[in-house]
């Protein structure tokens, strides 16, 4: 059993909704077998992987990618579960992981219950395929009853969401029918009445945030992404009120007491990703629950609405695009071009859209000005560099050089994670807002989102402190870049983006350049 330890090992614990109350699917008990097998082989056990309520559908599991992340980083080689179901009940999936990934990783994976051992050629490795097969139908089958139970509940006109629409809340006796949510109703006859003196999405939403009156999301403890550098800014307690959402709640039919469900559906079992319903496929129940708006008004309301239709910009090629930030807020720098001028000029994109609430400071610039002075900055650090005789003429060896790319490529492919994972909170968020999600769903999939960025920053923070503490850098690479970089009267946007990682513009016109190269002053 000595030769054991050199298996870095992982167990990976799932429990979906969709399994029942069987008890030997629970998380209790997947992890007494799992540690009871490693202690009996004498593994080293490295980490546990638990995903609680996640579907195995579809792989998009917090723990699953955080799993993933610690094979390819070396942490773990060996991957054991109870069964395959748990590992994944997507056939097409699983057979991937299986058959590809493990093995080109050099993993070693393990379903106790099925007898299947990777690293053994037995006959049940050979019917693994089968058993995904067979777990897959069983997630169609699952699928298929909770659809039709879902559908045959609205029907009823039974309330089957688990948020609630703004404006009411669940009646304690009876979880499936509203009843009116005081506070949050005024606000919607308030939105209402503005809109019946012919005021525009924008003035109601300006007016809502002027007057302090909370936004559908602060009461659901929504993490506003802001960072106020001025002392008035209403944003972080109230909430700033879109165009979007006074939009939402004026074409919602719930408010005169109807039920409106099915307005999406999933493309299929397998996918998260949804589409609409045409209005001719929507559930619509009447006099389900107490009105807010009395049906007269609502109508008329309808007659009223203004066609906010904003024209198209023009996608302009800009060569800082995406590299341009805040020095003050650190939101992004935005690039927009004006049709009066000619001109291009940038902004702080987040004092463009929260102006009126005292958030940052306009940040205007020149862009053509700024390009040309950013350009001869880069170009001044670049000679600098060289002239410095910084990079030598020992680049080390081959397997060193790599991991340094290497390195690169996981802050790159985190960083960009994180971004997507900003984009799918407030994504979840819209969702929740327009019942394609339910309130319990919603805060278990964002405080999963959260979970997963802080483990993804601090992934950042260890392999930049390795990057530095190694203090070396790829020199052949870095001086090919540089070379070609100052030898072209017009540097290509590939070339920027390799030697520059961000540009910090701050109010006082301060330009802070943050190099991929080190040890430039």
């Amino acid at each position: 059993m000595v030769g054991n330890n050199r298996f870095k090992v992982g167990i990976y614990i799932r429990l979906s909704r969709d399994d029942g109350n069987i008890e030997s699917d629970s998380i209790v008990s997947q992890r007494s077998l799992l540690n009871q097998y490693v202690k009996e082989n004498n593994y080293n056990l490295i980490e546990e992987f638990v995903d609680d309520g996640y579907t195995g559908t579809n792989f998009d599991r917090p723990e699953f990618i955080r799993m993933m992340k610690d094979i390819e980083v070396g942490k773990i080689n060996m991957i054991i579960t109870k069964d395959m179901s748990r590992l994944g009940r997507d056939y097409i999936g699983t057979g991937e992981l299986i058959e590809k990934y493990f093995p080109n990783n050099n993993v070693r994976y393990i379903a106790i219950n099925d007898g299947i051992d990777t690293f053994i050629d037995n006959t049940n490795n050979d019917i693994a395929p089968f058993k995904a097969i067979m777990n897959d139908m069983y997630a169609k089958d699952i699928s298929k009853k909770v659809k039709t139970s879902l559908h045959s509940r609205m029907k009823e006109g039974l309330y089957v969401s688990g948020r609630c629409p703004f404006g009411y809340m669940k009646d304690p006796n009876n979880k499936n029918h509203l009843i009116i949510n005081g506070e949050q109703a005024e606000t919607v006859r308030l939105i209402f009445d503005l809109a019946l003196k012919g005021n525009t999405y924008h003035f109601i939403a300006q007016e809502l945030t002027k007057r302090k009156i909370k936004t559908p999301a602060s009461y659901y403890n929504y993490v506003w992404n802001t960072k106020c550098i001025n002392t008035n800014c209403i944003s972080q307690e109230y909430g700033v009120w879109v165009d979007t959402t006074i939009k939402s709640i004026l074409t919602n039919q719930i408010y005169v007491g109807d039920t409106v469900q099915g307005k999406t559906k999933k493309i299929n079992y397998k996918l998260k990703k949804t589409v609409k319903n045409k209005p001719n496929d929507f559930i619509i129940v009447e006099n389900t629950h107490e009105s807010i708006i009395d049906r007269d008004t609502f109508n008329y309301v309808q007659t009223l609405l203004p066609k906010n239709v904003k024209r198209p910009e023009k996608k302009r090629f800009y060569l800082l695009d995406g590299l341009l930030y805040c020095g003050d807020c650190k939101h992004r720098i935005t690039i927009r071009y004006q049709n009066k001028t000619g001109r291009s000029y940038t902004t702080c994109d987040y004092y463009r859209t929260y102006s009126k609430y005292h958030v940052c400071t306009t940040h205007t610039n020149n862009y053509e000005v700024l390009e040309s002075v950013i350009l001869d900055n880069i170009k001044e650090v670049c000679k600098r560099y060289l002239d410095k005789n910084i990079i030598k003429n020992s680049i080390g060896s081959l397997e060193f050089e790599d991991n340094i790319l290497k390195i690169k490529k996981q802050i790159e492919s985190l960083e960009m994670t994180n971004n997507k994972l900003i984009t799918n909170l407030d994504k979840s968020y819209m969702d929740m807002l327009k019942d394609i999600i339910d309130e319990e769903q919603y805060v278990r999939v964002s405080e999963s989102i959260k979970k997963e960025i802080e483990n993804n920053k601090l992934s950042i923070d260890n392999l930049k402190n390795e990057q530095t503490n190694s203090n070396k850098i790829d020199n052949k690479i870095l001086e090919k870049h540089i070379n070609e970089f100052l030898s072209l009267e017009n540097p290509t946007r590939e070339l920027i983006i390799n030697l520059v990682e961000k540009i910090y513009i701050y109010q006082d016109k301060t330009i802070d350049i943050i190099f991929t190269f080190k040890n430039v002053t």
